[in-house]
């Protein structure tokens, strides 16, 4: 009996000893939202449906909504513009005057038309969702039938549809997204990863367009490149990040020289001054998942 035990245990042991830190990307082209509309519980799924223009803050959605209790699934068109929402059903003329409206939608100066160019298609009902605050977990709005005016909420603190969500698996079954806490470009590769007397640490090497708006300044540039350090607790819980830049369209970060040491498993880097910051060096310690910055 304790030989079968000890034959039973060792399995799980060696399980929970070798728990690992896995990164895994998913690019999102749609989200299902839980809400209500004057207190009536919905169900909403909206998908990505084409740029607008130039900027990934600013794009059409399609999708749809029901009411929890009835589960009819009513058609929405609409667009996304840097957190605004703003969604219509245009009845028995839902696919016509869908492309009617993104016929007419063809540039950022459109985009801030958005209610007049529906208003005279006549929807029959439409949301629109204000952008919320970044750190709570709602999105406030209006619903607007018959000339009536109810409130309408989602229960979330983003209702961005198109993300470059990254997902961290980390042991004691925690998994984080650095969509939620760093930043919206993803992009990010792991390198490694320790534990320490203060706690844990992760690498990663990131690589990601400058601006979403290939408009702007940067944009879309492939002009974001470095690495980053996320610090942990012993047991896993996020504390915070640092960030380091081997090249940046928008920090004006170029040229920086790489140097390596025999075994790979140190990299050094000397950054170039700039016209907001001096020179400096910093060094990636690979196997003890380090990174630290110098003059």
């Amino acid at each position: 009996m304790k030989k079968l035990l000890i034959t039973l245990f060792i399995p799980l042991f060696m399980l929970c000893c070798c728990q690992k830190v896995e990164l895994k990307t998913v690019t999102d082209s749609s989200q299902i939202f839980k809400g209500e509309i004057a207190g009536m519980p919905i169900t909403m799924q909206l998908y990505y449906a084409g740029l607008a223009d130039c900027s990934l803050y600013q794009y059409f959605v399609d999708g749809w909504y029901y009411y929890d209790k009835y589960q009819k699934k009513i058609p929405l068109t609409g667009i996304y513009d840097y957190g605004k929402l703003s969604l219509y059903h245009f009845g028995n003329k839902q696919k016509q005057s869908d492309k009617l409206l993104k016929d007419q939608i063809t540039s950022p100066q459109q985009v801030e038309k958005t209610a007049e160019i529906a208003e005279k298609l006549v929807p029959k009902e439409y949301i629109i969702f204000e952008p919320g605050d970044l750190k709570g977990n709602s999105i406030k709005g209006n619903f607007y039938f018959n000339k009536k005016v109810q409130s309408a909420q989602l229960f979330t603190g983003s209702d961005m549809i198109y993300r470059f969500n990254n997902y961290l698996t980390l042991p004691d079954n925690k998994k984080i997204n650095t969509f939620d806490f760093i930043n919206k470009h993803g992009g990010n590769q792991l390198i490694s990863y320790a534990s320490g007397e203060n706690g844990n640490r992760i690498v990663l090497y990131f690589e990601h367009s400058s601006n979403f708006n290939a408009c702007g300044r940067c944009g879309a540039s492939e002009g974001e490149k470095g690495y980053r350090i996320l610090y942990f607790t012993k047991d896993w819980n996020y504390k915070n990040y640092e960030e380091f830049l081997t090249e940046s369209c928008l920090e004006n970060i170029y040229d920086t020289v790489e140097s390596k040491s025999k075994d790979r498993k140190t990299l050094q880097f000397k950054v170039s001054k700039t016209s907001s910051s001096p020179a400096y060096t910093f060094t990636v310690d690979i196997k003890n998942a380090t990174v630290v910055k110098s003059k």
